[in-house]
């Protein structure tokens, strides 16, 4: 494994999410994440890398996930694509998601991998508002239900703010995925639109400094070398 212990400069642990420098617009969001983690105290956020593949193309086969996720299935090999593609994508941002103890306990990405958080990016070319569309799947039934879900999208949104310059974040939820909406609304988010023929709602949450200063309540955000 390339993950190094000791925490350095860019740990940033005590900042406010609002404090940040905007990240260029046509920064390559992929990139600027490939060499780091980011520490929670329940799950650690590690870019999505080669080795990770086999893993989550054996949870993509399940037809729930792909329903979850509106998703097709795919081959092996359009999975290791996928991946190679996201790592040079300027829209999107993903990190996979290590359950904390079970890393600390084995060192094995892999044993601790329980899902992934991702963010597509777009500009609003009437309002010029940066948005970032967000998604979060913890894919082990085992680990659901422990709070992984809801720390991961925390720390990618303040993550995000920071680095990417967020002006809004999205969701586009299934009209019964009941558990995700009120993970969703809990964060703040209002529904802002429905589509009945594809039964998903979007909620969305402008970023404004009373939020930020919710999100800094919520989570502290460390990074450091991966």
């Amino acid at each position: 494994m390339n993950f190094k212990s000791a925490a350095i400069s860019l740990c940033i642990a005590k900042e406010s999410c609002s404090s940040y420098p905007p990240a260029h617009p046509l920064i390559h969001t992929m990139k600027i994440n490939e060499h780091i983690k980011i520490i929670g105290k329940l799950v650690i956020l590690v870019p999505y890398e080669a080795k990770h593949v086999p893993k989550y193309h054996t949870w993509m086969q399940s037809a729930e996930l792909q329903e979850l996720t509106a998703s097709e299935p795919l081959t092996l090999e359009e999975e290791y694509e996928m991946q190679r593609s996201w790592r040079v994508d300027e829209d999107k941002c993903t990190f996979l998601i290590l359950c904390r103890r079970t890393y600390e306990e084995c060192h094995d990405e892999i044993t601790a991998l329980v899902g992934d958080t991702n963010l597509f990016l777009s500009q609003d070319p009437e309002t010029n508002e940066r948005i970032a569309e967000a998604e979060i799947m913890i894919a082990e039934p085992q680990a659901r239900g422990k709070g992984y879900g809801w720390e991961a999208m925390l720390l990618m949104m303040k993550y995000a703010q920071g680095t990417l310059a967020v002006d809004k974040f999205e969701a586009k939820i299934g009209m019964d995925n009941e558990k995700s909406q009120r993970m969703f609304k809990k964060m703040q988010f209002v529904e802002a639109k429905r589509i009945e023929v594809f039964r998903e709602i979007t909620y969305e949450r402008k970023v404004t400094p009373e939020w930020c200063d919710w999100l800094d309540q919520q989570v502290n955000l460390e990074i450091d070398k991966y």
